[in-house]
């Protein structure tokens, strides 16, 4: 896993793709400092960080479009497959490497409540909680990209899906006042979303079997739970929009609280996209 790490770390910064990341996020969070903390007059350093997390939409799609599907467009995915490691350090060693991309331009970020602290009182407190959830979230996405990036042949095809997701997650709290709270619009939702599993399910296995099977169980399930407690699906598919509010559960961390569940939630998340990811290796490995 070390050799895949280094590799893949050498890799971005050999290249411009590293530096170009880190200096895009840095310029960012350099103009906000200005406009929010030194020209507003604000001692809040996390304002600067809510306000620059709609970067992750444009730097995550460039950072994870090559990190699986670049090696399928070369053919050098074979070469992983045959590495005497699993392919979970594997995915590991590519994620771990994304994550340092991501870890080194917000170590330089850490300085800034430090440098404003010379000019008036700045709360630490706040502003390193809210670096944390910033780099928690650039985490998760980094993860739901590299989930992509290895379902996908090209690397454009890869940051289109990858941007059109994260734009999906920014504004998903929003489109949920959209959808009508009536249970039998949540029970429609639902069966559409058994759908989509079923479809995955068919993407990962080649397995109609499988498809079908899990697609019986979840839309019978739920047809029995809506039977036997109607009430229950009122207002439950737009709950579970917001829940999956990945830029809202961020904005917890902004409003100076360390939030644990926040904390799991992003981690659960990023588990979730590497374990998928890893399946796809496998199904693509045992294909081939």
């Amino acid at each position: 896993m070390k050799a895949v790490l280094a590799r893949e770390v050498r890799g971005y910064y050999c290249s411009v793709t590293g530096w170009l990341f880190a200096a895009f996020l840095l310029l960012f969070a350099g103009i906000y400092t200005m406009a929010y903390n030194l020209t507003a007059g604000y001692a809040n350093f996390e304002y600067v960080l809510s306000a620059i997390s709609f970067i992750y939409l444009i730097g995550v799609p460039v950072l994870t479009m090559r990190a699986m599907a670049e090696e399928r467009r070369q053919k050098t995915d074979q070469l992983l497959y045959a590495l005497p490691i699993s392919l979970t350090q594997v995915v590991l060693g590519k994620y771990l490497a994304l994550v340092t991309v991501l870890l080194l331009p917000t170590i330089v970020m850490g300085f800034y409540p430090l440098i404003l602290s010379q000019f008036g009182q700045v709360p630490m407190g706040s502003a390193y909680v809210a670096l944390l959830g910033f780099f928690l979230l650039g985490a998760a996405l980094l993860a739901l990209g590299l989930l992509i990036s290895s379902l996908c042949e090209s690397q454009v095809a890869a940051a289109v899906i990858t941007l059109m997701a994260g734009l999906l997650l920014y504004f998903i709290t929003a489109l949920s006042s959209f959808v009508s709270s009536a249970a039998s619009s949540s029970l429609a939702c639902l069966m559409l979303l058994a759908g989509v599993a079923a479809v995955l399910a068919y993407r990962f296995t080649h397995s109609a079997l499988w498809a079908g099977g899990i697609f019986l169980v979840l839309a019978g399930g739920m047809g029995v739970w809506y039977y036997l407690d109607q009430s229950a699906f009122a207002g439950l598919f737009p709950d579970m929009m917001q829940a999956l509010g990945v830029f809202d559960r961020f904005d917890t961390f902004t409003g100076s609280i360390l939030d644990l569940t926040g904390v799991v939630y992003f981690l659960s998340v990023s588990g979730v996209c590497l374990f998928l990811t890893v399946q796809a290796l496998e199904k693509r490995r045992w294909s081939a």
